[in-house]
């Protein structure tokens, strides 16, 4: 009889410690807070811009019963405070946040943003007419693993030209990203690799000659330039909320792709972007700003097979496994949204950029 007691009651205290963990497990959910970092004076940010203007993480978080809050950011500080867990997910150059992978950066991709936004330019009476003649000279670059200077690199690489390391048949010189335009007009280089809004300024203020545009490119127009990413920690302990963050992404992009003018009017309007609706219009107007997760997925894939390649990413021994560790899909998010003339948005599950 005390017997049947004893494991009566260890069932019993068992059970009770199994609903405190469950209690308790979903409190931690409920009450988590999901901190998406945003920059102003970031035209590339559009979408997360979007997605507060338009109440889009409100709605989305909201029906999910999950908490968010946005946090204002330098966006080049960006990865450096998801790994300290000072915000969980934002957007960034993906040229630039794959090598910092490779040294152990521990985000993962969701979505695809935008294409184009990086372009290359030599003076317009310049003798070089495309990216092959720039072979042995000198190029400008906000950083030696900057974006553009990855897709350099990734351009030389498909034309057959030594791209990295001692053999590069070309010299990088590093600039602050606003004194580019002023190098090339100078001659201290031949020429630059610049991220709008500098580059639309620099075309429009010294005449520069466009060499290498990635929004038109046959190969980086099919590839994202800017795509959000969330801590691999915050994605597998709350899943719910990432997903929520996926499909604002997606919907936020989608009135972007659709409706440029009224997204720049509303980033002047809540002080998130300096300049004038036209212009800022027209820049989003030239990108793609169509979102997909399996899009994303390709341009991560893309990117790696390269870098590995060429031996800007050393560590990696493995392309897939790599891969699968730093770009994350969810079941039950669609691919993608088209937003509607009426104001709703349709799911779609095969992107075409």
């Amino acid at each position: 009889m005390k017997k049947i007691k004893s494991t009566l009651l260890a069932v019993v205290s068992f059970a009770a410690i199994v609903a405190g963990m469950t209690s308790c497990s979903k409190k931690d959910k409920s009450d988590f807070v999901f901190k998406i970092g945003t920059a102003n004076s970031g035209l590339c940010g559009a979408p997360l811009h979007i997605g507060i203007d338009k109440g889009i993480f409100a709605e989305e978080f909201g029906k999910a019963g999950l908490k968010f809050e946005t946090i204002e950011i330098n966006i080049q500080e960006a990865t450096a405070l998801c790994v300290s867990k000072k915000i969980d997910a934002s957007l960034g150059l993906a040229g630039s946040l794959i090598p910092q992978m490779d040294n152990g950066l521990d985000v993962s991709f969701l979505t695809g943003v935008h294409t184009g936004c990086t372009k290359f330019y030599v003076k317009a009476d310049s003798p070089y007419k495309t990216v092959a003649d720039l072979r042995g000279k000198t190029i400008g670059f906000p950083g030696v693993q900057d974006s553009s200077t990855i897709a350099f690199q990734r351009k030389y690489f498909d034309l057959g030209i030594p791209a990295f390391g001692p053999e590069a048949d070309f010299t990088i010189a590093v600039y602050n990203l606003p004194d580019l335009p002023l190098a090339l007009e100078n001659g201290a280089v031949e020429a630059v690799g610049l991220h709008d809004p500098i580059a639309y300024i620099a075309e429009r203020d010294y005449g520069f000659r466009n060499i290498l545009d990635t929004t038109s490119d046959e190969k980086f127009s099919q590839e994202y330039c800017c795509m959000t990413f969330v801590s691999n920690d915050v994605a597998q302990k709350y899943p719910e909320h990432t997903k929520a963050f996926i499909r604002a992404v997606l919907k936020a992009s989608a009135y972007v792709q659709a409706n440029p003018e009224d997204s720049a009017k509303l980033q002047i309007e809540n002080g998130q972007m300096s300049g004038d609706v036209e212009a800022n219009g027209y820049l989003l107007r030239t990108y793609n700003y169509t979102p997909s997760v399996n899009l994303a997925g390709k341009t991560v894939e893309n990117t790696i097979d390269q870098l590995v390649d060429m031996g800007v990413m050393q560590n990696v021994k493995d392309k897939e496994g790599f891969v699968k560790n730093h770009f994350i899909s969810f079941d039950g998010v669609p691919d993608s949204y088209v937003y509607n003339a009426d104001g709703t948005y349709s799911e779609t599950y095969v992107s075409k950029l």
